[in-house]
């Protein structure tokens, strides 16, 4: 029914919003709008009117900003029961604008209005990560600097870290050899490492026991050739993470079984006729 439409009134909401006025309310004719924002997370709200009135309001949301060059570093430090944010290069503008949280969800906002080296940060829970985004804005009024500021720095933060919950999932071996094989696994969710992942471990032992040395790998890594392997024994592999709290559980054992014979090559038999 877009002849029977006058306009449009879009709103752009800022998730969260600290400001105790409404968001901004847009009126225009066209079907698009371009919105300078910062990297907080924001919802539209778009109706549509007539003479008759306004229509329900359509609800998109601002997908998540990929993190690309900002023009500072952002660090924090836990400190008690708080976090303590610093950034280089310095910078002073008028406000800062920082939020932090664990989701879109649960995001908490604070604006700070004087010149200041550093900031403390809190209602930090252990195990969580944390999303932390310092934005500046040189205009202080809180119905104005939603539409001024920009994003300064982003970082992650654990508040304390723990050990993984799990091991990687979906450990298969594959390409079984007389003296090697090849383990591939799936990255630990990150909902399940409650801290950073600094790597992994493979574990495995033969049919007698005797465990090899662990490998240890970067997360990056999510397969490893085992070589050196015995023909013909069965061995079981485990794998784990680690962050810097410490090492999780092993995964459950995955069994396989080397060949007594390698992989078979072509074999040409020449058979000579001699005469008598």
């Amino acid at each position: 029914q877009s002849e029977n439409v006058l306009g449009y009134f879009v709103n752009v909401e800022r998730i969260p919003n600290s400001c105790s006025r409404p968001p901004n309310h847009i009126s225009l004719k066209d079907r698009k709008i371009l919105v300078n924002i910062s990297m907080a997370y924001y919802r539209l709200n778009i109706s549509a009117y007539n003479e008759a009135g306004e229509s329900p309001r359509a609800i998109y949301i601002v997908p998540e900003f990929s993190v690309t060059d900002l023009p500072g570093q952002i660090r924090v430090k836990r400190q008690g029961t708080n976090a303590v944010v610093t950034w280089t290069p310095e910078y002073k503008p008028k406000c800062f604008v920082v939020d932090w949280g664990i989701s879109k969800e649960n995001m908490h906002m604070k604006i700070i209005t004087t010149a200041t080296g550093n900031f403390t940060l809190d209602n930090f829970q252990p195990y969580k990560l944390y999303k932390i985004m310092v934005h500046a804005s040189d205009v202080c009024q809180c119905e104005s600097f939603i539409r001024h500021e920009k994003t300064f720095g982003v970082t992650h933060f654990y508040f304390i870290e723990g050990v993984p919950r799990t091991g990687p999932a979906n450990v298969t071996i594959l390409n079984i050899t007389k003296h090697s094989a090849l383990v591939k696994w799936t990255e630990i969710a990150a909902e399940d490492r409650l801290g950073f992942l600094q790597g992994y471990r493979i574990s495995y032992t033969d049919s007698s026991r005797k465990k090899s040395p662990a490998v240890t790998l970067n997360t990056s890594i999510t397969s490893y050739h085992l070589t050196g392997l015995k023909e013909k024994t069965t061995y079981r592999v485990q794998i784990s993470g680690f962050t810097n709290a410490g090492e999780g559980p092993l995964t459950l054992s995955q069994p396989f079984s080397t060949p007594k014979y390698g992989t078979v090559e072509p074999l040409c038999i020449c058979i000579t006729q001699h005469e008598s």
